[in-house]
């Protein structure tokens, strides 16, 4: 299958990290990401690099909360860490339901601020959890006995939540309104990772093993968006966010964020709206 975006329309953005896996504008144009030892970095929109806190661990996935004032961060050695823009840091929860989060990876906020989190589980234990919390730390289980859940993408309005499987390649959508979860795509890439949702409700699914980038169109039909033979601009891809008509793609296999021209303009999330 033809890629729909040459991988030669890609561009290094930011180089240097320590093989983050996540990413998240703030509403000033600036990029948020994580690295595999802790790092809380901080990227100007020329691509400067500036390590703005030290966490240990691993981070995952990173989200602004909807007033744009703190990066959450999401590690397993903490739990779900809030860090404020001069690096300072607390940890927000560790655990749901008095179960300790085992592998807290990716999480999102809807305008309202109620904060949804996938915590992976084990590898192939399906002991996996979507959980929901509220201002207050609280979490509760919507979801339970999932496979390795991972990314998070939620609808222009609200009602659904789209959520990866990586372990079976595929996506769900939670109906949230009647508490239901359903198979959305399968097949996806290899190993999917991160969701981002384009201003169209196009789902594009970065997938690690496969080096690809998947769109899973409104009706729930597939198409290979990027893919790069050679790792080298797509490099074990993990989390997507759009920005000013680019796509920008987490590296995991590489120490950069990546970019392409999009065509599109992306879903505004709840710090950006």
């Amino acid at each position: 299958m033809t890629p729909e975006l040459a991988i030669e329309r890609f561009e290094i953005f930011a180089n240097g990290l320590d093989h983050s896996e996540c990413l998240a504008f703030d509403r000033d144009g600036w990029l948020w990401a994580g690295g595999e030892a802790g790092q809380v970095y901080r990227i100007s929109p020329a691509g400067a690099l500036e390590t703005i806190a030290e966490l240990g661990g691993f981070c995952g996935g990173v989200a602004r909360t909807p007033d744009d004032r703190e990066l959450f961060v999401y590690n397993p050695r903490h739990g779900i860490v809030r860090v404020n823009r001069d690096g300072k840091w607390s940890v927000f929860a560790a655990e749901a339901e008095t179960r300790r989060l085992i592998c807290p990876n990716f999480g999102l906020f809807d305008r309202h601020g109620t904060y949804y989190v996938t915590d992976s589980g084990n590898w192939m234990k399906r002991n996996g959890r979507l959980l929901k919390y509220g201002s207050d730390g609280r979490g509760e289980t919507i979801a339970g006995s999932l496979g390795y859940a991972n990314g998070l993408a939620l609808s222009a309005e609200e009602r659904f939540l789209y959520m990866v499987e990586s372990d079976t390649d595929s996506v769900f959508r939670i109906d949230l309104q009647a508490g239901a979860l359903a198979l959305y795509a399968e097949r996806v890439g290899r190993l999917p990772d991160g969701l981002a949702l384009d201003a169209d409700g196009n789902l594009f699914a970065g997938c690690y093993a496969s080096d690809e980038i998947h769109r899973i169109d409104p009706e729930g039909r597939k198409t290979l968006f990027a893919w790069d033979r050679w790792a080298i601009l797509l490099s074990r891809p993990t989390n997507l966010a759009f920005h000013d008509g680019y796509l920008y793609v987490a590296n995991l296999g590489r120490t950069t964020i990546t970019r392409a021209p999009a065509g599109r303009e992306g879903q505004p999330l709840a710090n950006e709206r």
